[in-house]
């Protein structure tokens, strides 16, 4: 009697073989390290100064959980947020179709004792690590200009690594459903820009409407803004709980769908 292919919702099955497929992707962006770090860090850079120092001048300060913190201020603990999940998004969707649709590199490895499971782990893991090492330099460019020297950055950085690892699951997903690179652009125009001005980046919330906000709040990247914006304002978040959950539910449930949606790819 054949058996039924088993299902592609099935549970991950992740071995340690993701490891030597991370180290591989390590290996190949090490040649391109200083390059890629500029061109991760320009933009966010050249947002913060032109509206934190331009538009900061002009807005002064704003009205965050009944205390007035400077604009730059504001905009730096949004845009670092906003940094982590481009760098986590761009590099799960052009970087890792290249590698398994344009140049075969995912064939390849498992033509190793390499699982596809493995493969897809290593590729989220490796777009959060890209994530986090180019908000870690933006990071040490902040402290450098003196926005914030608030010992609970460190905590920011952890919940920043956690934004890299949600966003590049959920880019992943449309990594699976893509074609062509050309897929790309309804991510970009209808999930990550909407998503931009709707999580309290560069305003507040509260400036929404009342149903807007309502949407907005469980939001990935509002989530990420509502847990490290107070770090900045050296304050520990007074409701971390929700955001944290929000955030941890995301990554869970968009890397199974990422991980189902790839297997059914591999197995048309």
């Amino acid at each position: 009697m054949k058996t039924a292919d088993p299902s592609p919702w099935r549970p991950p099955a992740i071995t340690a073989r993701w490891w030597p497929v991370f180290l591989r992707n390590l290996l190949v962006w090490r040649k391109l390290a200083l390059p890629s770090l500029i061109g991760n860090i320009a933009e966010p850079l050249i947002w913060l100064v032109a509206f934190g120092y331009g538009m900061g001048a002009l807005v002064g300060q704003v009205q965050v959980d009944g205390r007035a913190v400077p604009y730059i201020l504001f905009l730096a603990s949004g845009s670092i947020c906003m940094s982590a999940m481009n760098a986590a998004s761009f590099e799960a969707l052009y970087s890792a179709f290249s590698r398994m649709h344009v140049q075969k590199t995912w064939d390849g490895i498992m033509n190793a004792p390499v699982g596809l499971d493995d493969v897809v782990f290593a590729e989220m893991a490796w777009a959060a690590f890209k994530s986090l090492f180019t908000v870690t330099a933006i990071l040490l460019v902040m402290l450098g200009l003196g926005i914030s020297h608030s010992p609970k950055l460190l905590a920011a950085w952890f919940i920043l690594a956690g934004c890299g690892i949600v966003f590049s699951s959920i880019a992943l997903i449309f990594n699976a459903l893509a074609k062509s690179y050309d897929f790309f652009t309804y991510y970009f125009t209808l999930f990550m820009t909407p998503m931009m001005f709707l999580s309290g980046v560069f305003f507040p919330l509260e400036q929404l409407p009342d149903a807007v906000q309502a949407v907005a709040r469980w939001l990935p990247l509002a989530n990420a803004v509502a847990l490290v914006r107070p770090l900045f304002m050296d304050q520990w978040p007074a409701a971390w709980l929700q955001p944290a959950l929000t955030l941890a539910a995301y990554a869970v449930a968009a890397f199974w769908a990422a991980l189902a949606l790839t297997r059914r790819r591999f197995a048309a």
